[in-house]
Order: structure tokens, then C-alpha cells, then sequence
């Protein structure tokens, strides 16, 4: 396998997945934003490949769409190795792990996405292969049973987790480098999308990457979707051209607004506001009272309406705080509710 190879467990990809991965940086100096965790792996790299070494374990942590996969295929790329990739759901035998693993190259790096979902027992099949580069496999079964421990090559695991605090600290603790990605400026994110814009041969007008990014969620992934949805309706409607009025018009189409609440956004705002007197509800309540699953409120919606504080966590369930009533034109009722 040469440097450059690249396995993934994902036999197909749209023509969607493939725009994805093309905007994506392929180099440290093209990334954007993070600008310590960048510092970071500089220097973290640049040891590595001075030794020749293989880089410590790398844990990234963060919400999804802030450029994990990115990070992991950049440091990849830095190193001159091979990158090899599958997901902690797909890991469901020690014997995926052993086929991972026995096949790696020297110094390759090994990523692992949603590493927090990898089951309890398979953590354990990785704790020698972190520490001791070594992999114990019981041959047989019952009295006859023994154990053979493969020598592996020098690697590097690179995990990625949107909940962090569902890593055991054993596995935690095993990773030499432990970083949390942040959400991004309005500035980074008007950054990205002139740089996505070039890449695909798009003119992008100042205020219409500020009004995109405005509307992003601090999230480049968001960004880079609402710019090629952007970009389809200012071919259809605009001749092709994105300035900040073809920008505003195509992001009120999709029901974007300033804060970049989407349609289930404000829907999830409205039903604590209107259905439950502002809160407090509890988030099985709300997931039936809106037909979508808890889960995904949880992890995809209310992360970011706790950040813009339109929501807050009590003991009792969600509520409505007087930042909601005011963006979506509510008159709020006793100040009680929030005290």
C-alpha cells in the first residue's frame, strides 16, 4: 500500500459525499480555524517524522461538522502514511479489530470515528495493541484454548467522538494527544466558504460568504452545504451569481433564518414556547409532541439552541428562555418562568 491509500469502509458514495470530500483541506496550512490544535499537531508532527516515528494516539473531540475526518486524513497526509478508516458501530468482533489491525503498514494511522459507540469489550482487544504494540488472540475454544500475541507494527489511532464523556477513561487515558474542536467565527467560517467557492469555480460576492457563514452554526460542514444550495439557486434564478441579496434570497428559501435555525429549530422552540407555556418539558415529551426522535434533538438540534440560549436544561426538563420568545415574535409570559 503506498502513502497515499486510503481505506474506507463506505463501498459507495454520492455524487453529494464526493462534492463533500473534494472541499475538504487537504493540508495543515489549508485548514482553517483551530489555530492552537493546528500549533498542536505541527509540532507534533514534525517530531514524529524527524524521529521517524510513528505519531502518539490522537483523540479529537467536538460536535459533529467541525472537520474531525478532515484532521485525521490531514495528519495522515502530513506524515506520508497510510490512512485507514472505518467507525466504532462497524467494530462488532474482536475479529474486526485483529483484521484492522494485523493489516496496518508501519506508521500508518488508524481512524476510528465515533469511537465512543466501539463496545465496551472490544476496548479491551485495543488496550495492548496502544501500549505494547502487541495482540493477543485465544485460538480454540474450551481446555484446549490458548492465546498467540501478534507483534504489530508502529501505528497511530486517531479516535473521533461527539461525546466524549461516554470514553472510559482507560481508553481515554491511552490516547497522548487529547483535543477538543470549537465552534467557529462568522470570520473562519466566511473564510471557508471563499475557499469552497474557488474550488467549485464559483465567484462569491464578501457579504454573501458573511451572510452564509452568519447563518452556519459555527459548523463548516453547514457552511459548505448551505453554499452549494446557494450556488444551485443562483444558476437557476440569478445567472449564476451570488452576491449578498441572491445569498439572502436563496437562504430564506430553505427556511435558514439570521441565527441559522432551520425549520425543525424553530418548531422544537415553538412547542415548548406555544404547546408547554415556555417549559418546563421533558425530552420525551417534546420528541413526541414534534414527531422526531429524542435522540437527535439531544445530539443535533438542542446543542446549538442551548448555545445561542434559547433553551436551558432544569432538573424538570427543557425550557424557553425570553431570547426565544423574542426571535420568534412572541410575547413572553411571567418572567417567573425563568427566575
Amino acid at each position: 500500500m503506498s502513502a497515499s491509500t486510503e481505506r474506507i469502509q463506505t463501498p459507495y458514495l454520492s455524487a453529494e459525499d464526493e462534492l463533500d470530500r473534494s472541499l475538504r483541506p487537504k493540508r495543515l496550512a489549508e485548514f482553517v480555524g483551530q489555530p492552537a490544535l493546528r500549533r498542536q499537531l505541527q509540532v507534533a508532527i514534525d517530531a514524529a517524522r524527524a524521529r521517524g516515528e510513528a505519531l502518539d494516539h490522537l483523540l479529537l473531540a467536538g460536535p459533529p461538522g467541525l472537520g474531525k475526518t478532515s484532521l485525521a486524513q490531514i495528519v495522515a497526509a502530513e506524515l506520508e502514511v497510510p490512512f485507514v478508516q472505518t467507525a466504532g458501530p462497524a467494530l462488532e468482533r474482536k475479529g474486526d479489530v485483529a483484521a484492522f489491525l494485523t493489516a496496518l503498514e508501519p506508521r500508518s494511522v488508524f481512524f476510528v470515528d465515533e469511537i465512543h459507540r466501539l463496545q465496551r469489550a472490544l476496548e479491551e482487544t485495543f488496550y495492548p495493541a496502544l501500549e505494547d504494540l502487541r495482540l493477543p488472540i485465544t485460538v480454540g475454544q474450551g481446555a484446549g484454548a490458548r492465546v498467540v500475541t501478534l507483534e504489530l507494527p508502529p501505528f497511530t489511532l486517531i479516535g473521533a467522538t461527539t461525546r466524549a464523556g461516554l470514553l472510559t477513561t482507560p481508553l481515554r487515558d491511552r490516547f497522548g494527544i487529547q483535543a477538543r474542536l470549537d465552534n467557529y467565527s462568522p470570520g473562519e467560517l466566511a473564510a471557508i466558504v471563499q475557499r469552497s467557492a474557488t474550488i467549485l469555480g464559483l465567484e462569491v460576492q464578501a457579504g454573501a460568504a458573511e451572510a452564509i457563514a452568519s447563518r452556519s452554526r459555527g459548523t463548516p460542514r453547514v457552511a459548505n452545504r448551505l453554499l452549494r444550495r446557494v450556488r444551485d439557486y443562483a444558476e437557476v434564478r440569478a445567472n449564476g451569481e451570488v452576491s449578498e441579496t441572491v445569498a439572502d434570497e436563496a437562504l430564506e428559501l430553505l427556511e435558514v433564518d439570521a441565527l441559522g435555525l432551520d425549520r425543525l429549530d424553530r418548531e422544537i422552540l415553538s412547542t415548548i414556547c406555544v404547546k408547554f407555556a415556555g417549559g418546563p418539558v421533558g425530552l420525551s415529551t417534546l420528541a413526541a409532541a414534534i414527531g422526531e426522535e429524542g435522540e437527535t434533538i439531544q445530539d443535533i438540534y438542542e446543542p446549538y439552541l442551548l448555545a445561542c440560549g434559547l433553551i436551558k436544561r432544569t432538573a424538570r426538563g427543557r425550557v424557553a428562555t425570553p431570547a426565544a420568545y423574542q426571535h420568534l415574535g412572541f410575547a413572553p409570559p411571567s418572567q417567573q418562568l425563568f427566575t
